[in-house]
């Protein structure tokens, strides 16, 4: 459980920032403490971490509505598992037997369900706040950093299963090998509530601070550099959060960092400082986990690691580099809360992790062209696919390039970091951006694709002022051997079905 006093950052730090705080859409930091709660009300039920949410109540046996502005993917089993959901908002939906309403960041304060909440005295709570109440008395993997969050959770849950661990888990993306997006257990049944014991893997979102709500046995941060500037406003603030999710660790509880990342390594050298123990993981020499030898291709990695517990070999099914330093921080983080003896079990659970929905998600082939959809939307995450499509067309050894379609993600993140933007996607042999995405914001037409591509010169990015211009741009630009990404956070991937079909329709012979 989390109190209602903000915490505090070290001496001469700023105070952190978290939604947490009581304020215009938050009233209660807490999963209520007093009474039984029997019924909640989850707004924006069909994004994927208010849906995991959803389900974990139901698994508990509570009664579960809902609502969202329009139907999803995560809706239908939510309603098949017994969830009511509503579409559009409506003071109507909350029953009068509502106990808890859950918000997220996404939700605003004139929403006219939580106006209704509010009016009615029903605790309004944000969704880690609940996600910390549905999971209280279980020893707590939390993942957070700016990137790699969902993968290394989905990574740790499986990892978990292999030494014989059935833990609870929560995630904001589908994980086709758990099965859904949140579960008490693989086998939980709907009206039989598990047991509040054992181990949950949770992926820990740092973008507005709700990482504070957790109380967690053992802590990877997976890299530590500035985004969610919106609402942090400076990267001293968002430091300071991080700091902050640290001294939520639990007596005896570990930090895991990424020794390969600047930020994630002085934030683990500060927590030394302070008493806390910390497990590194990456090449960087020192590190408690080290990569010994890696051999990386198209259907995965094999990597000889060195840990504090002797030399391992490890196979993974997912390629890049990245996934590799992911897979690590998983096996650092799991290993703290197993018997070291698990080691091997723990990376065998591993080797049959095959990915989260758009983290290098292959679409199909269509035109010769292999067409991979994936979340990057920071540009440390564009760099790190592109680096391993690159990978992947080279082992190929047919001549293929790499091309990109760029989405970027909020207006504030494109400005902030354009010039980066842009040097990631200039390693591309071709890249188009699309239209900014406002996700959560309002439009601000001062900032477009040209924010990004007047950093560069030359016609090798190229920006898009309509998304309707995606199929032919690529289709006259791409040839048979080629890797085409579909990159970013919004709706990209809608237009993918699109892509493929301009790619696949037959050409003129001339």
């Amino acid at each position: 459980m989390t109190s209602d006093a903000p915490p505090t950052g070290p001496s001469g730090a700023p105070a952190p920032r978290t939604i947490l705080r009581p304020g215009a859409v938050i009233s209660q930091a807490d999963w209520p403490a007093a009474g039984e709660v029997r019924s909640v009300h989850v707004i924006r039920i069909g994004g994927a971490g208010m849906s995991a949410v959803g389900r974990l109540a139901l698994e508990a046996g509570l009664a579960v509505s809902g609502s969202d502005s329009q139907d999803g993917q995560f809706i239908a089993p939510l309603r098949a598992a017994g969830a009511r959901i509503t579409i559009g908002f409506d003071a109507a939906a909350v029953g009068p037997d509502v106990d808890v309403v859950v918000v997220s960041t996404a939700v605003r304060a004139d929403n006219p369900e939580v106006i209704a909440a509010r009016e009615r005295g029903i605790p309004v709570v944000h969704r880690a706040a609940a996600l910390a109440g549905l999971l209280d008395g279980r020893d707590l993997v939390a993942v957070a950093g700016t990137h790699g969050k969902t993968s290394t959770t989905g990574m740790a849950v499986m990892a978990l299963r292999g030494a014989g661990e059935d833990p609870a888990w929560a995630l904001g993306a589908a994980v086709p090998d758990l099965g859904r997006n949140a579960g008490f257990s693989a086998s939980a049944e709907l009206g039989r509530p598990a047991a509040a014991a054992g181990t949950a893997v949770i992926e820990a979102d740092e973008s507005d601070g709700s990482f504070l709500a957790f109380t967690p046995a053992s802590l990877v941060v997976t890299n530590l550099e500035p985004d969610h500037l919106d609402f942090h406003g400076d990267a001293a603030t968002l430091t300071a959060a991080f700091d902050a999710a640290v001294g939520r660790l639990r007596p005896g509880g570990t930090l895991v960092v990424c020794a390969d990342d600047a930020g994630a390594r002085s934030l683990g050298e500060r927590a030394a400082a302070d008493g806390i123990a910390v497990a590194t993981y990456g090449a960087d020499p020192g590190s408690d986990w080290r990569i010994l030898d890696e051999r990386g291709g198209a259907g995965g990695a094999e990597v000889e690691l060195g840990t504090p517990h002797g030399r391992l070999r490890l196979e993974l099914s997912v390629a890049g580099h990245h996934n590799v330093l992911n897979a690590l921080g998983a096996l650092a983080a799991t290993s703290a809360v197993v018997p070291p003896g698990d080691l091997g079990a723990l990376a065998a659970g591993l080797s049959a992790f095959t990915g989260a929905a758009r983290r290098f998600d292959v679409a199909g082939v269509a035109g010769d062209v292999t067409v991979v959809d994936d979340y990057a939307h920071h540009p440390r995450e564009v760099s790190a696919t592109l680096a391993a499509a690159r990978g992947i067309v080279e082992a190929q050894q047919r001549g293929g390039r790499v091309l990109a379609v760029f989405q970027p993600h909020l207006f504030s993140r494109t400005r902030d970091f354009a010039a980066d933007f842009a040097a990631a996607l200039a390693t591309a042999d071709r890249a188009w951006v699309m239209p900014v995405y406002a996700a959560r914001e309002d439009p601000d037409p001062s900032i477009d694709a040209r924010t990004i591509t007047d950093h560069l010169t030359g016609e090798k990015v190229r920006p898009l002022t309509d998304r309707d211009q995606i199929p032919a741009a690529v289709r006259e630009a791409a040839r048979p051997g080629d890797l085409l990404l579909m990159l970013g956070a919004g709706d990209v991937v809608e237009i993918t079905p699109a892509v493929m079909a301009a790619l696949d329709a037959p050409r003129e012979q001339g």
